[in-house]
């Protein structure tokens, strides 16, 4: 059985647990963008502590993906995946033996589950997102770019649930006090997904979907109402819906 749940999502920090497997489960953190108090108080919340993580994945290195990562890593011992780019967008931290490079088009293999990274158009240096599949189910993560190309719907065209970014309604967004760059930079192509782009991934991949999760919501730019009624226009009501919260993200879910 793949799980989720996400331990928190937006601008002030996101990480999101998976665990698959038996009586051993293997658990999966993927983005660290939490201080470490905050993740061991979140983790303690979900019945668990830094000491059950057996892996991390870092999907680029902006300050709300990458956090405390490098002190769990250094602290607990466990294994991180990222790419190269990431790696030194993060300043090439000395991660030891720990490190393990990926790239687009990988296959992680971790036992009970499968991690398959893709690159994203994200202004980071060699971003990735990814799905994940325990031979079952898959799961597909997607935040944190500007727009989809044919090839992100082509990783995430089996996922049976997806955590999908709705960073921002374009109306709040163009409304907004940003300064006119900041709001090109979150629209552009290079940033984050609106409302409207994510309710037309939704929508290609609707045939599989059980469960679809609202997540990366900017707090100035968008609210919780405005990205799940985009979300509800193209799924119906077959579909299980939520949006995660800023902090408290979201209760386990089945993928």
């Amino acid at each position: 059985m793949l799980r989720f749940k996400s331990l928190g999502s937006g601008s002030s920090g996101n990480a999101t647990l998976i665990e698959a497997g038996g009586l051993a489960p293997f658990r999966l953190l993927v983005d660290c963008g939490l201080g470490i108090r905050v993740l061991a108080r979140r983790l303690a919340e979900a019945g668990l502590g830094l000491d059950d993580l057996d892996a991390i994945f870092i999907t680029h290195e902006h300050g709300d993906h990458i956090g405390c990562a490098a002190q769990v890593v250094r602290q607990h011992h466990v294994p991180i995946w990222m790419s190269e780019g990431t790696w030194r967008g993060c300043g090439e931290p000395a991660l030891n033996s720990w490190l393990r490079v990926t790239a687009d088009g990988d296959r992680i293999d971790l036992g009970c589950m499968e991690l398959c990274p893709f690159t994203v158009p994200h202004d980071a240096l060699e971003p990735l997102q990814l799905s994940v599949d325990d031979g079952q189910t898959q799961l597909g993560i997607l935040t944190d770019l500007g727009h989809v190309p044919e090839h992100v719907l082509a990783h995430l065209k089996g996922c049976s649930a997806l955590l999908l970014e709705c960073n921002h309604d374009a109306q709040l967004l163009s409304e907004s006090a940003y300064p006119g760059f900041l709001k090109q930079r979150v629209g552009g192509d290079m940033g984050h997904l609106s409302n409207r782009q994510a309710a037309e991934v939704a929508a290609h991949l609707k045939p599989h979907l059980r469960q679809v999760v609202a997540a990366h919501l900017s707090r100035q730019n968008n609210r919780p109402e405005l990205a799940q009624a985009a979300l509800s226009e193209v799924l119906g009501e077959h579909i299980d819906l939520c949006v995660a919260h800023p902090a408290s993200g979201t209760p386990w879910m089945r993928a």
